[in-house]
Parts: C-alpha cells; structure tokens; sequence
C-alpha cells in the first residue's frame, strides 16, 4: 500500500475545483428532489445540480431540454423494457434513441418538468439511470450473444448482476471515484466488446483446465488495458472487482480531471504493485494469468445471422451511427415476439440482436416492416460502423459525425463495393474518442481543416490499423487535418486496394497484417493516397498509382520513395524514367538524362510543380534524392 500512498501524496497538492462541488452534498439528496425541482423548473436547478450531481442519475443538462442515459446491464432488454423506453422516447424524448457504444440507450430533448415522471416509468420495469455518468461505474459490457452463441463459455449476466449490487444505488457509492469506471467482462471466443479497451476487463480464459478470467487493468481511449498477470475464478470476480474500486476511490488521482483515470495510478505505481495491493486489501492470493481464449475479433463479424447453441438464429439489425427512435424500437420488441421470445440485445457497435428465432420463422422476419427499413444489405460499410454523437447534440463534437459517417458509407458503397468483406469504421466527433476510432481498421477523428480555397471546414484526422487482437494496438495517424470531402477519397483508394488484392472473405484487418503493414510503411500509404487524389480528384487525369504485394522496398523510406516515383513517371509519360529499368535495380543503372520538367513537357496536363516532385523523387543522383514522404506531402498541397 505504502507505494500507492506516495503517488497519491505526490499528486495530492492541489485538488479539482470538483471536487469541492461533490462534497456540498449527496447526491441521492438531489435525486429525491427531482419531483420539486420538475415542478419548479429551472428557477430550482442550482448550478452545481445541473453541472454534476444529475448527472449521477444520467441526466445531462442541455440547456432548454435534457439527454437521459439508461443503464442497459450486458445490452439485454425485456419485451416489456423495450415497450417502456420506446413509449417514453415517443412520449417526452421527440420519438428520439441514440444507441451507444456502452451497449446503452440515451434519449434526448426530455423536459425538466417530465424528468420524474419519466425515471418513475422506467422503474417500474425494472430500469435505472444510475451511475451512469461523471465519476462513477459505467455500464458493463458484455459479449450481446452471451450464453447464446455456440463460443460462448461461460454465461456473465449472472457475474454481471452480482458486481451491479456492489454500487447501483448504493449511497455510499453513487459519486465515490475519482474518474469514471468502465467494465467488460468476456465469456466467449469472440471480441464482441472491444474487451482491452475498459479501466477493468475480465477476459476468457483457461487455467488447468479450468475456465476463468485473465485480468487486464488501465484501458481508456487511446489506451490498450494492460495485462495484470493475474487470473480470477468465476465466483472471486466479485471480490477482485470490489476491491479494485475500493482502492481506485481510496487511492485514486482527484487533481487534474484529464490525468486521474486508473491508468495514470497504474502508470505511477506499477502494475504488480497495484495487484500486489488488491491481494492485501482482499485477503486473497489470486492465481497467475492462464491461457487467454478470445480471439482476434468477433466471430461472427459481417454475418447478420447467427446460429445459437439452441439450434434457433439471432438476427442483427443494423442501425447506421446508432440512430433510432422510440416507435421503432417498439416495432422491433413487438417483432422480436411476433417471431421469436421478445427479447432483444443492444450490441457495442450500435446494433440490435433479435433474439432465438426459430428456423421456420426467420424468411417471415426478415421482410418485417421494421427490419427492412434497417438492413441495409448491399452496404457493407454500414455493418460494423461506430459513431458517436456530433455537433448536434454533443458540446464537445467538432463535426456533425453522424450524418458525415453515413454519407461516408453511401459513397463509399458506391465506388467500391465489395462482396465477402469486413471494414470496422470508427467515427468520433472530438479527440475524446467515443467513437472508438483508435480500434478500428480506418478511424476518423473530427477537427478542423482547410479546404483548396483555404476555407475552415469540417475535418478528420483520418487513422489506420487498429486492432482489437490480444495484442490490442491502436490505430496510426495516417493523415492530420483532411477535409471531409477530401478524406472520402483517401479511404476509397485503401479500400480498392483491399478488393482487388484480398483473399476470399479476409477482413480489412487481417489484410492490412499481411499485405499493407508488410509491405508499406505508413509515410508510403499517406503518400499513395494523397498522390492518387491528386491525380485523380484534382487533375482529373485518372491514372492510379498502384500498390504491388512484395515490392522489394524493405519499407525504408528512400526505397519506397524511388519505387513510387519510377512508377509514377512510367504512369505519367509511358516511357521509363531509367534506360533497362527493372525495379529497384535502377539504383545501378545508367539514368536517362531528363530536367525537371521533362514529365509537364511529355504529358501536358501535368502541372510544373508535380514534374518537379516526380524529378525529386527519382533524382540521377542518389543524395540529392526527396528522403522522407512527409515533404513530398507539404509540396502536394501545392498542386
């Protein structure tokens, strides 16, 4: 302990105004004088009730209305759960429904004076708002087909039920942490919920036999968890659990709001400290990591019908950037039932499962009202999309988001439409990252840019290779500050270079393992997208620069550079750039003597200032050569 008392100590010198706000009172205080603070409207809101404690209770502030987020435990709704939130949404939330990425529901444009009435309605089957937001324990997630799909091991909504009585509704935890808490806890095979990306993950695993959890701590936005060496029994979950949010609340940073996630203790005291911790304060000896079982991704990601261990099929509705409405909701829980048990399952990339339906009922099922007007079937980019709310109704969203991802994913569609694949896309609206852009195969991150007329318009830090493998590996920027508009067009030339190199049904994922990562380096990738724009988008020229399996550049960055730049003379002028060329062998042949501006002289269209980024790029003298991609990206944004 003596080792997590001095980091505290450290960063204990001052404290977050914040603070000072949750300890004017409680917030269950707040909570029970909802009904008053209704009837008296906003003239009875104190400040610090609207900038914190109703939060407690997943009522956020927006000014003339209010954003109520539900607490959906493992994304498993009731029939008569789905019936009451669809009838709240279409009575007093303008027929409004975001699903989240927490596997949860948040209404919108709910009025003060209906905030009471509204909770009570929920209540009585069975829903509660707590806790679920500021500083508290988030809702857990969980595989959406747990103790349905034939991977699934071990059923956790039980698990799951016993680690929410530790905090929901408990006075003494309501507001008690430091930061928020995000859990997932994984019974099966397949990575369902994005498991290494929570402050705490249990994830499946074997040991002597025995099915367990390996325990990985510290995951945030941008931040993989790390791995704690350490397994767990199904019945020690709990324990573990309560007493890592025992010493997080002791123990935790409460200064600097941006640095006091677990992550930042762990980082200061050292993970084996930390568990060393948990094994004192908890009087259990826990046992050493076993063999971890989940796999790379979802199995039964891109396949909207999946067969469960009953012998009965679970459909996924897509519902493009998670936008809903409280009517159709109530469609598809009366559809659920209509042709299946009525339950449904909200998953963690903005869709929803219906549930053991029978063989003979599915043909009826798929061409309900309801589940026609969401499945999307000839846009794969739709599938596996994320997307956090935007400008709309986010104060902290820089674009629209949303409706840009959908608009990316119709255009997209259009140009390249691929058959046997799977592209996760990520949107977030802000660096915050609740789009989860940082584990997706093609991220993109809201910003600013500036457009070819030097106008502020909406952008993207547009973002490649993320994983959710065991080895879990955020994404790399590939380009900063890309307009919209323009950045569609990058995405297209790295997705008709998946359809015409990938092998049968491979993912975008597993592709960019074995053929984009292998054989380019970053720098290579932004510079063929870009130059491809430029060729095609600006100049209109439609020549594309091509990328080849193997190409002998051992992804150093002057090799790469040379070897785009005989093809790109080749593509320009239909001549070769050295005499007897052969590849990279150029290197030692006898060069043609040509000027700088010898490809605008052979190919009219070609502007001066590309013949001279070409001539740079292949220069007769190898010191003299471009050297690194990022300068050849300043001087395209001249062309």
């Amino acid at each position: 302990m003596i080792h997590l008392k001095k980091a505290q100590q450290k960063r204990s010198q001052k404290i977050h105004k914040l603070e000072t706000t949750k300890a004017l009172k409680m917030p269950m205080d707040v909570y029970e004088q909802l009904a008053s603070i209704a009837h008296g409207g906003y003239e009875k809101l104190a400040k610090e009730d609207a900038a914190y404690f109703l939060k407690c209770f997943g009522l956020f502030d927006k000014g003339k209305d209010f954003m109520l987020r539900i607490r959906i435990p493992a994304g498993q709704l009731s029939y008569t759960q789905a019936l009451c939130i669809g009838e709240v949404a279409q009575t007093y939330g303008n027929d409004y429904i975001d699903l989240t990425t927490r596997m949860q529901i948040e209404l919108r444009y709910i009025q003060i004076k209906d905030i009471a009435n509204v909770l009570h309605k929920l209540k009585t089957v069975g829903i509660s708002t707590f806790q679920t937001g500021v500083d508290n324990p988030r809702n857990i997630v969980t595989d959406p087909l747990d103790a349905i799909a034939y991977d699934s091991i071990i059923e956790t909504m039980p698990i799951i039920e016993k680690l929410q009585n530790i905090f929901l509704e408990n006075p003494d935890w309501i507001s008690a942490l430091p930061r928020k808490f995000n859990t997932a806890i994984l019974g099966s095979l397949s990575n369902s919920c994005n498991i290494f990306g929570h402050d705490c993950c249990f994830v499946l695993a074997q040991k002597e036999g025995v099915f367990g959890f390996n325990v990985y701590l510290g995951g945030r936005v941008g931040i993989q968890a790390q791995d704690a060496n350490l397994f767990v029994h199904i019945k020690e979950v709990p324990l573990f659990f309560e007493t890592l949010l025992e010493l997080f609340a002791s123990y935790g940073y409460r200064d600097n709001r941006n640095k006091n996630r677990l992550v930042y203790l762990l980082n200061d005291v050292g993970i084996k400290q930390f568990i060393s911790a948990i094994q004192k304060a908890s009087g259990k000896n826990f046992a050493s990591a076993g063999v971890s079982m989940v796999q790379s991704q979802n199995i039964a990601l891109g396949s909207n019908k999946v067969l469960g261990r009953n012998g009965k099929f679970n459909y996924k509705m897509i519902v493009p950037s998670g936008i809903f409405t409280g009517s159709d909701l109530i469609a598809v829980a009366n559809t659920s039932k209509m042709y299946g048990d009525g339950n449904i399952r909200l998953t963690y990339d903005q869709n929803i499962y219906l549930i053991n339906i029978p063989p003979h009922h599915l043909p009826a099922l798929e061409i309900a009202e309801v589940i026609h007007k969401y499945a999307p079937f000839n846009n794969l980019y739709f599938s596996d999309m994320i997307a956090c709310a935007g400008t709309a109704t986010c104060r902290f969203g820089v674009i629209p988001n949303k409706p840009d991802a959908i608009e990316m994913a119709h255009f997209l569609n259009t140009e390249v439409a691929i058959s046997n694949a799977t592209i996760r896309m990520n949107w977030s609206a802000c660096p915050k990252g609740c789009g989860i852009h940082g584990i997706a195969d093609i991220g993109l991150e809201g910003c600013k840019a500036k457009d070819t007329q030097n106008n502020r318009v909406d952008g993207v830090h547009l973002f490649l290779g993320g994983k959710i493998t065991r080895l879990a590996k955020e994404a790399h920027t590939l380009h900063k500050s890309l307009p919209i508009s323009e950045a569609k067009h990058h995405i297209k030339y790295l997705l008709q270079t998946y359809a015409k190199h990938k092998q049968r049904s491979e993912t975008f994922e597993a592709f960019d393992d074995r053929f984009l990562s292998q054989n380019y380096s970053f720098q290579a990738l932004a510079f063929f997208t870009k130059i491809n724009y430029v060729l095609n988008e600006k100049l209109n020229l439609a020549i594309k620069l091509e990328l080849e399996e193997s190409p002998k550049s051992n992804k150093k960055e002057n090799y790469e550079l040379f070897y785009f730049g005989l093809k790109l003379f080749k593509l320009l002028t239909g001549e070769k750039r050295f005499e007897g060329v052969d590849g990279l062998a150029a290197i030692r042949l006898k060069p043609r003597i040509i000027k700088r501006d010898t490809i605008s002289k052979l190919n009219p269209k070609v502007p001066l200032k590309l013949s001279e980024i070409i001539y740079n790029m292949t220069h007769e003298n190898q010191k003299q050569r471009a050297s690194v991609f990022s300068e050849l990206l300043i001087a395209l944004k001249e062309v």
